[in-house]
């Protein structure tokens, strides 16, 4: 439909035409037909002007819209950026969700596990206090037919036994016998020779018994839990339990190291998922053999474990002793080099002497280095190290690495490191190594796990597995009550 503008445009461009025509015929004296050419002619530039001067108002229009249009795509490449943004955070959840939910899934099925052996061990101390059972009832039924006829007593003396109860005295002495001494009678025992020792280290690893103690290391003045230290203990058949500086050089001896080393770490893993759950910041100290990383099979082996838990390299450090550190062979430096390639960190104990080199263990990734406390606080190290032992952490520290000391067992040992910058301690003084109990507990269910057993430090005896401060009374739980009916009655 044409435009009414439009239209009287048109009508106005004939009108100023026709006036031209008639006053250049009136005026000018033009005949007809010039003032009607004239005419035409300025009808037929009115009309160009017009028509170019709407094509150029419609280009602007056009431009205009193609502005509108081009702002309007840009502010939808926006929205669609940021809908991109929200999805790939809500995937990301997701995913942190199922990672969760997984390691949940792993820890009860590591908790069921547990409890299984609880209840193995509760079998065997029942079936212990029946034998001892059996036993007292079998000595003290012949005991009277036994006893030689007494001398007539006098008169008091038969009213004393006419008025005393009648009780049968070897069953107390039976029944009365916890089970902690009768592992104390057991422990008494010869020691095993190299056959016995490697025979019951074959058998402990077959049937799992490793188990794991925490000790913590606490930073120093503050003592808040920074770090724990995986300590290894192996149970014999009769639950004996030895320390790895007694079962360690024998399983080397006999090619069992690389497998306790791949159970230690697998068990340390599983201890750190579940310390983290609370406290992200928290890390475990896993003690390796040098043998394992000098033998390819069983390297391999934690290599691969190691890797597909990459994850917790941050918070996982593998320790190492000085003498082996200092002897490693070419492979085991590469293999030693594989591991910090992945972001492992590593750790040197047993430190006998204060000859460090930092510069070198900075570069194969020794990142703490545990000194015992007597020898830093040592005089005579002084004259006998290349640097005085105050100053040993400033020097570490320069390199990346941090000191920590080592069996500390009194408060004026603390005070005294305080002013070697020490930030690290380990030590009685602090806790000593606690096995784990198959539950996290608070502190109040720890102080009542010690009031049982009897420890005289006023120490619980069990670690939890993902606690490190005191925390409000838990609900005791199943697994925690059989961890007392197999720690022995009484």
């Amino acid at each position: 439909m044409i435009r009414i503008s439009t239209i009287f445009i048109a009508i106005c461009m004939v009108l100023v035409a026709a006036s031209l025509g008639l006053v250049l015929h009136a005026v000018a004296g033009f005949n007809g037909t010039e003032s009607a050419i004239v005419a035409l002619t300025a009808l037929t530039f009115l009309i160009l002007y017009n028509a170019v001067s709407m094509r150029l108002r419609d280009r602007s229009d056009v431009g205009g819209q193609i502005a509108d249009l081009s702002r309007g795509t840009a502010d939808l490449a926006r929205q669609v950026a940021e809908f991109g943004r929200r999805l790939a955070a809500v995937e990301g959840r997701l995913v942190s969700s199922n990672s969760a939910s997984s390691d949940r899934i792993q820890a009860v099925v590591g908790e069921i596990n547990e409890l299984g052996v609880l209840v193995k061990q509760l079998a065997v101390s029942v079936a212990g206090h029946e034998d001892l059972l059996a036993q007292g009832a079998a000595a003290a039924a012949p005991a009277p037919a036994s006893r030689p006829d007494p001398e007539p007593p006098s008169e008091p003396a038969i009213a004393a036994e006419q008025t005393a109860p009648i009780v049968a005295r070897p069953a107390p002495a039976v029944v009365a016998k916890p089970a902690a001494a009768a592992i104390a009678g057991e422990a008494a025992s010869p020691s095993r020779n190299q056959p016995q020792l490697l025979a019951a280290v074959k058998n402990a690893i077959e049937e799992s018994r490793l188990d794991i103690y925490l000790q913590p290391m606490v930073t120093l003045p503050q003592r808040k839990v920074r770090f724990y230290e995986a300590v290894t203990r192996l149970r014999d058949d009769k639950d004996q339990i030895l320390a790895a500086d007694d079962f360690i050089p024998t399983a080397e001896a006999g090619g069992l190291i690389g497998k306790i080393d791949h159970m230690v770490m697998l068990r340390c893993v599983q201890v750190l998922r579940r310390l983290m759950v609370r406290n992200k910041d928290v890390g475990v100290f896993c003690n390796v053999s040098a043998a394992t990383l000098g033998n390819a099979a069983n390297f391999a082996q934690c290599l691969d474990f190691l890797e597909a838990n990459r994850a917790l390299a941050p918070s996982f450090v593998l320790e190492f002793k000085q003498a082996a550190f200092r002897h490693l062979r070419p492979t085991e430096i590469e293999n030693l080099a594989a591991l910090s390639q992945r972001g492992y960190r590593f750790s040197i104990d047993h430190v006998t002497d204060l000859r460090i080199e930092p510069r070198d263990l900075a570069d194969r990734g020794v990142r703490f280095i545990k000194v015992p406390a007597a020898l830093l606080l040592d005089p005579k190290q002084s004259s006998t190290s290349d640097i005085h032992p105050s100053d040993l952490s400033d020097l570490l520290g320069r390199f990346g690495i941090d000191l920590i000391a080592e069996k500390i067992e009194g408060e004026r040992a603390v005070v005294d490191l305080l002013d070697y910058d020490v930030r690290f301690g380990q030590g009685f003084l602090f806790a000593p190594p606690r096995p784990l109990r198959p539950e996290g507990a608070s502190a109040t269910g720890g102080a009542t796990a010690n009031k049982e057993s009897g420890s005289p430090n006023g120490s619980s005896n069990t670690i939890p597995m993902a606690s490190q401060t005191a925390e409000p009374p838990m609900r005791a739980t199943g697994n925690a009550a059989l961890a007392r009916r197999a720690a022995g009655p009484g």
